[in-house]
This record gives structure tokens, sequence and C-alpha cells, in this order.
């Protein structure tokens, strides 16, 4: 009998431990299934929507030859403008948010915590609600500082940077709260001053938060869409969401080659920083973990 116990107890783990890799095996196939169709999209020589094969017959490179000779799409400077946009506008996304983290995980005052609701509560509302009233602020300051106005890359920074603080500042104060105090205390006793303390004690503790906020804020820039084609008009200063836009609105059967080509050479970036800092991200993600 307690031969066929364990007989019995074996093969149900070994049936659970089936049952749990095909979940996990069907889950990476249908992450992985759209990345590999994009990649098939873009080696395919028809280029075209209809008869596309998931392993094309004569794979060609024609389409991302395209990005980089045709004209009409100057792919290389929207991947430029996308890349010079996200990351001036995740680095000072970064600084501000430390200073507001900062100040409300250290400093205690009148209406800190109602503060921090109402940031968070902000986050709540759809930017899109906000389009018209962006819209009319940067046509309005365009009148008095032209670099900051409609058409303008600091214009787009400048409304990234209002979306970035609420959430990000939460995170990045529940990670500061947990950092000793007794640190700041033995160098304000050494004669620095709060900022010094600041800049070199807290913010190399701090690394791991900084990187998780610069990569997610990073991410969300360069792949956002809505906000950059409301605000630049321009082809030449086009995001590169916002230029893949034009393969899509012209004829999209023809052009789904290079697209998915581009798409494809969009999403390195991203990777690059993404798995050259993925153990910053853990540390940071789970560090700040506790109750503020």
């Amino acid at each position: 009998m307690r031969v066929g116990g364990k007989e019995l107890k074996k093969k149900t783990l070994i049936f659970k431990k089936v049952i749990q890799h095909m979940i996990i095996f069907a889950a990476i196939a249908f992450a992985f299934f759209p990345v590999v169709w994009i990649f098939s999209a873009s080696i395919n020589p028809g280029g075209t929507l209809y008869g596309q094969e998931l392993i094309p017959k004569h794979p060609t490179l024609e389409h991302y030859k395209v990005l980089f000779t045709d004209d009409r799409y100057p792919f290389m400077l929207w991947l430029w403008n996308s890349l010079k946009v996200s990351a001036i506008a995740s680095s000072i996304a970064v600084f501000l948010c430390a200073l507001a983290s900062y100040a409300f995980s250290r400093f205690h005052f009148r209406g800190r915590r109602t503060l921090l609701l109402t940031l968070l509560l902000v986050q709540m509302f759809p930017v899109m609600l906000a389009f018209v009233a962006l819209y009319l602020l940067l046509l309005w300051i365009g009148k008095y500082v032209p670099f900051m106005g409609l058409n303008t890359h600091a214009g787009l920074i400048l409304v990234y940077l209002g979306s970035a603080l609420g959430f990000n500042t939460w995170l990045m104060k529940g990670y500061f709260d947990t950092i000793p105090h007794d640190l700041e205390e033995a160098a304000l006793i050494d004669g620095a001053t709060r900022f010094q303390a600041f800049v070199k004690i807290i913010l190399p503790l701090a690394r791991p938060i900084l990187t998780v906020i610069f990569i997610l804020t990073f991410i969300g820039n360069y792949s956002e869409y809505l906000l950059a084609s409301v605000i630049l008009t321009g082809t030449k200063k086009y995001t590169l969401a916002v230029g893949l836009n034009f393969f899509i609105t012209t004829d999209y059967a023809r052009h789904w080659g290079t697209f998915a080509a581009a798409a494809i050479l969009g999403s390195l970036p991203v990777l690059v920083i993404f798995f050259s800092l993925q153990d910053q991200i853990i540390s940071g993600l789970t560090g700040g973990g506790v109750k503020g």
C-alpha cells in the first residue's frame, strides 16, 4: 500500500509539472508570436498583409534598405528624435522626482499627505482629457518662448514632464523611506548641508530606484504617440511613433513590410537599455515596497 501510494504521489507530481510547463510554454509562445510574425513580415519580399507566410520562401532585407535610402521616410532622424526627447525628458523627470520624493520622505509639513494624494489622484485622469488645454498652453508659450511652443521638442518634453511626476514620485518616496535617517544626520554633523547629503549620500544609495524610474519613463515617452502627434506637425520634428504612422495612413497593405522593419529596428534601443539595466530594475522595484 505504501509503495502504491508513493507511486501515485510521484505520478501526480509529474502530472502537475507537465501542466505547469505546458502553461509556461503556451504563455511564452503567446508573447513571442507577434514578434516572430512582425520579423517575418519585415523579411517577406511581398511586403503585404495578404498571403504572408510565417517562414518566407525567399527572405529579403529590401524593407530595411528602404528605411535608410528612401528620402520620403527619414527613419534615422525619427529614431534620433525619439531617443533625444525620451532621454532628456526621462533624465529631468528622475531629478525632479528625486527632489519631490526626498521632501515628502524626510520633511513633515502641513498638507504633506494631501499633496501626495493629489499627485496620485491627478494620475487617474487620462491624458486625453488635457489635449486641448495642452495645445492652447503650448500655443501661448510659443508666442513668448518660440523654442518651447508647438512643433518643438522642448515643448513636447515639457508636456512629458508633467505626466511623469505623479506616480514616479510615489514610487521613489517608498524607496527613500527605506534609507536610514542616521546616514544623513551623520553627514550633517560633519558639516554637510542638506543638499550635499541628498546628492552625495541619498542619490548613490537610491541608484536602483532612479534607474527604474528612468527606464519606465524612457519607455513610456519613447512609445508615446497621441501627444506627439498633436504637438508635432513637421516631418523633420516627428518622433519614431509619429513617423511610423506614415506607413499606415497612405497604403497600409503595400507598406506593411517596411512598417514591420521599422518596428523591429525601433524596438532595439529599448531592449538594449532594458537588458543592460535589468539587475537594477528588480532591486529598485522591490526596495520601495514599504508603507510610507
